[in-house]
């Protein structure tokens, strides 16, 4: 399906009325919500992309796939008593690529008709072939089961998009009174986001996919200012991941009983006491861990990534070479293991296939503390092969290919990858905080710097609680934390068991040049490290 120009000058202009019309919500469902464009529908679909297989293995193409996709997102946003923007935007369109003498070539448009298919087709073979002058090796593309008529869907009750601008919006301004009504609270922020991707997906070994994905992310930040001026103190709602849910999970978010909650918190940092540097003890709750777990692990055990193929944007690893780390390296104690899924209902990145059409693995990036695998796509698992033979393992994809819209190529993007709870028992919170004399209890994620090989890195969050003797006795400010990967994870010398373990998500995980936006989940329980080195963010040097 085409979007004519009208109505894409249609829907971007609605970003830019939302304002205008704040003071007319009788106008804002309908006019905020553009004409519905769907996916093109099966049959066309599948009989233009037959079209596209059948014209790039006559034009030279060893192997093809094509996607054809619409995704439609939403977002809005408001501040204090009044709405901030609304936007709602929807693009189609399809994307080839090709083998061609083990060179790939890629080619896309938003026009989704026969005479464009035709052309586009022949268009990536003609840029595989240019690219033949780089090639070093002939890519090679390990075995996938065939899928035919593949179909799957989020596990959502209620379309994000079927219900009207009117209740969004009061959810949202409902949350940000609740957060007003406390006591020194001069500033809320909230948002909602929504995405459905339509894909369908087809390749030249006869596996056809159709799938719809949504996310749906609600959001609030509250800033309290001291009554004479001279602080000010944020609490943001990163307790509340993004899920791959429909609208029942902005109503169980519950941000409105919350938003208290968030304000008191951000009140309460303003008397905080400022945390003296030194080394303590760190309780890191999974509102918290889940962004160092990605950081730490899930980015350095991308193999592209290690291979060296991020060097230019987002850095290596210090995972390398591959077989001095694999099976060797003591990545963290025995009773760590660490897990890539995209099976979880509701996590961001589960699917029922990856873009490459392969139905992805659950799989131990780490097994009782060793580094046991990395993540792949088809090209990438052959790299491994040799190690993978000589373990008895199947050499096949993990389901790790992703692109974020039919405009973009695919590649391996990182699957929901999660800190298993303690294997033997239900370790509580009260027992990993009763076994530190000298600590702090992080919630929730802050601001955070890293090197280009996930090595070293430091992390804030939102609420810091000190403990002494086995107790929390206050609340901390200015705290942020730096770290050693290896150190870190080996200074890990207890993890709460299932009734501590959460979800963390992020959807805006950028890499490769140019850049692409995933989302994943990421689940942990509360861990505890020993002797970690702590600052304090608001000193000079």
């Amino acid at each position: 399906m085409t979007m004519k120009r009208r109505d894409f000058l249609r829907s971007s202009a609605v970003a830019a009325a939302g304002i205008s019309l704040v003071g007319h919500p009788q106008l804002l469902h309908g006019i905020l919500t553009p004409r519905a464009v769907g996916p093109v529908v099966d049959s066309e679909r599948r009989e233009l992309a037959m079209l596209a297989l059948e014209v790039a293995s006559d034009a030279g193409a060893e192997w093809a796939d094509v996607r054809i996709n619409t995704n439609r997102s939403q977002g809005i946003s408001t501040r204090d008593r009044r709405i901030t923007g609304v936007s709602d935007n929807i693009t189609s369109g399809f994307g080839v690529r090709v083998l061609v003498e083990g060179t790939w070539g890629f080619a896309a448009s938003g026009r989704v008709e026969r005479d464009e298919v035709v052309r586009i087709s022949r268009r990536a073979v003609a840029q595989a072939r240019a690219n033949r002058v780089a090639q070093r090796q002939p890519v090679e593309l390990a075995p996938a089961p065939v899928v035919t008529d593949g179909v799957w869907r989020s596990p959502i009750e209620v379309d994000p998009f079927d219900v009207a601008i009117e209740e969004k919006v009061d959810f949202l301004l409902r949350a940000n009174e609740a957060a007003l009504g406390v006591a020194g609270t001069r500033l809320v922020t909230s948002n909602l986001r929504f995405l459905r991707e339509d894909k369908f997906y087809a390749n030249s070994e006869g596996t056809v996919t159709d799938q719809i994905v949504y996310q749906s992310y609600p959001t609030l930040s509250v800033t309290a200012v001291s009554s004479d001026g001279s602080d000010f103190q944020s609490r943001n709602s990163t307790d509340i991941p993004p899920l791959a849910l429909g609208w029942e999970h902005v109503v169980d978010s519950d941000l409105v009983g919350l938003a208290p909650r968030f304000a008191e918190d951000a009140v309460e940092k303003l008397s905080a006491r400022s945390v003296e540097p030194g080394l303590y003890d760190l309780i890191l709750l999974p509102s918290h861990l889940g962004l160092t777990l990605h950081e730490t692990i899930a980015h350095p055990t991308e193999l592209d990534r290690i291979m060296g193929f991020e060097a230019n944007y987002a850095g290596t690893s210090f995972i390398s070479p591959v077989e001095e780390y694999l099976g060797r390296f003591q990545y963290g104690p025995e009773f760590m293991n660490v897990v890539g899924e995209r099976s979880t209902p509701g996590s961001l990145a589960t699917v029922g296939w990856d873009d490459e059409g392969v139905e992805p693995q659950d799989y131990h990036i780490v097994r009782d503390g060793v580094l046991d695998d990395l993540q792949t796509t088809r090209e990438q698992a052959l790299w491994l092969a040799d190690w993978y033979e000589s373990r008895g393992r199947e050499v096949r994809s993990h389901g790790n290919s992703y692109a974020q819209s039919w405009a973009d190529v695919q590649f391996q993007r990182m699957p929901n990858i999660n800190l298993m709870p303690h294997p033997d028992r239900d370790v509580e919170l009260e027992e990993l905080i009763d076994g530190v004399e000298r600590g702090i209890m992080i919630d929730g994620r802050g601001s955070f710097s890293i090197d280009q090989q996930r090595y070293n890195s430091q992390y804030g969050g939102q609420v810091f609680h000190e403990i002494r003797d086995g107790r929390v006795v206050g609340m901390l400010k200015d705290v942020a934390y730096q770290i050693r990967t290896p150190e870190f994870w080996n200074a890990m010398d207890l993890c709460g068991g299932p009734g501590t373990y959460e979800r963390y998500g992020t959807i805006g995980d950028a890499k490769g040049q140019p850049a692409q936006s995933n989302a994943i989940t990421h689940g942990c329980p509360a861990t505890r490290h020993r002797d970690q080195t702590v600052i304090n963010t608001a000193r000079e040097v």
